[in-house]
Formats: structure tokens, sequence, C-alpha cells
């Protein structure tokens, strides 16, 4: 009981690196720290290997941190295990890869609230398509050139613009 305990830890404080990797971005402005033992039984339990340098971690980090650890102490097993399951997938990519999708969320980060619904909205539609369908869209997009793209991107943000 004790290892699965440590186990789920360490994943949890894994998992929560993955995805606070990005909001502690977006939490950069907030000033007050959070005291350690401020901190929930359960935040406390999935963030102990943060606790001898806790008080040495940014205020956002914190923040973030704190935030994320709540989320993950309401998720039941099957939750944790998906996520354990992303982590693991997100560590297999390419150093480089992943750098580009943090650049990709960075740029989703700056856009408005609506063009992000939109862009959530088209991802939704695009995971609907049967794999077949998704094949050959991928395709489609991949077989054209790199000017023929920008000019393709450059329409649809015309379009969007004149709504």
């Amino acid at each position: 009981m004790k290892a699965m305990q440590l186990v789920t830890t360490f994943i949890g404080s894994s998992v929560l690196m993955l995805i606070l990797s990005g909001a502690t971005m977006a939490a950069d402005n907030l000033d007050a720290g959070i005291a350690w033992d401020s901190l929930s039984a359960n935040q406390q339990q999935v963030l102990i290997r943060q606790k001898d340098n806790w008080a040495n971690l940014p205020a956002a980090r914190q923040q973030a941190l704190a935030k994320g650890a709540a989320r993950w102490a309401e998720m039941d097993a099957a939750q944790r295990a998906a996520a354990a399951e992303r982590f693991k997938a997100w560590h297999e990519l390419p150093a480089e890869r992943r750098a580009e999708i943090r650049q990709r969320y960075r740029e989703f980060q700056t856009l408005s609230p609506e063009d992000q619904q939109r862009v959530r909205m088209n991802f939704a539609k695009f995971k609907s398509l049967d794999e077949k369908q998704r094949a050959a869209l991928r395709q489609r997009w991949n077989q054209l050139s790199p000017q023929e793209r920008t000019q393709r991107l450059q329409l649809l943000r015309q379009r969007r613009l004149q709504r």
C-alpha cells in the first residue's frame, strides 16, 4: 500500500510538472507565494518532492503547482491513469517536438477567447471525423507547398475578421 502511494505521488508530481509547464507562464504575474503549511494535506502529498525547495520556487510556480495538485487530488484512479499515460507519451516525444508543442501552446494563449474557442471547436470537428477522413485532410494539407499553406491561412484569417 505504501509503495502504491509513493508511485501515485511520483506520477502525480511528474504529471503536474507537464500539465503546469504552460500554466506557469500564464501565472507569472502573480505576486503572492503560498506557504507550504497552507497547502491541503492532499496537495502536500502530491507535491512532497517539492517540499524542501518550495520556499525557493517563484510565487507563480507555487500557484500553478498548488492548483495542479488540487486538480490531481480530485481525479479518480482512471483519470490519473489516463494522465500518467499522457505524461509518458509526452516524455517519449523528441525534445524538438515538445518545444514545438510548447510554442504552439504559447501562441494559443495569445489568442482572444473567441479565437481559442474557435480553435477548440475546429479541433473537435476534426476529431469527430473518422480516421480515413482525417488522413485525407492531412494528406491534402501536406501536399500543399509552404506558400499555398500561407495563402490558405491568410484567407481563413481574413474570413474570420469579416465575421
